[in-house]
């Protein structure tokens, strides 16, 4: 399968590679088992809002300079428009409203964990999901295929790619 400079070569890259990574590695971690609570409260604090809009908006269009899912105005007194989280006034645009927001630090580890194209490192995630690749083909290398721990490695193998099969249609 390998020979011995191509075995070692794959062990010393595969064990720099997950030093330089740790971090990264850490933080991807922890944001996506945050993520998986994003559509609860867990972790997040009230915040009060004051934004500046148009004046004149209404309705679904309100809802979209807001930029809230969901959106539904409850009712209408004069120019002040009601909806859950607070109040717009559309002869001033001024809206106030409460949302609530992850810590700092995490939103930031979030947002890393969901970066898209048109963020600037976007190249970066590109570049760690590429790293993890390698460390799923590398890890092959780590013993010798004759081994009886390479063999178990197999079998563990074997069993996740199962896990992950049952995970896709569940």
């Amino acid at each position: 399968m390998a020979t011995g400079k191509t075995m070692t070569w794959m062990r010393v890259i595969h064990r720099y590679l997950g030093f330089f990574l740790a971090g990264i590695m850490g933080v991807y971690a922890l944001s996506g088992t945050v993520m998986i609570f994003r559509n609860t409260d867990f972790l997040k604090r009230e915040k009060q809002v004051t934004r500046s809009l148009d004046p004149g908006l209404e309705g679904e269009a309100l809802g979209r300079a807001m930029r809230m899912r969901g959106f539904r105005v409850e009712k209408q007194e004069g120019d002040l428009i009601y909806f859950a989280q607070g109040t717009y006034n559309q002869a001033t645009g001024e809206a106030i409203y409460t949302e609530k927001r992850l810590p700092v630090l995490i939103e930031k580890m979030e947002g890393m964990h969901k970066a898209t194209s048109d963020r600037p490192l976007f190249w970066m995630n590109i570049f760690f999901g590429a790293s993890l690749l390698f460390f799923v083909v590398s890890s092959f290398w780590m013993f010798r295929p004759k081994t009886s721990i390479f063999k178990k490695g197999l079998y563990f193998t074997a069993g996740g790619v199962l896990l992950m099969v049952i995970m896709l249609w569940v």
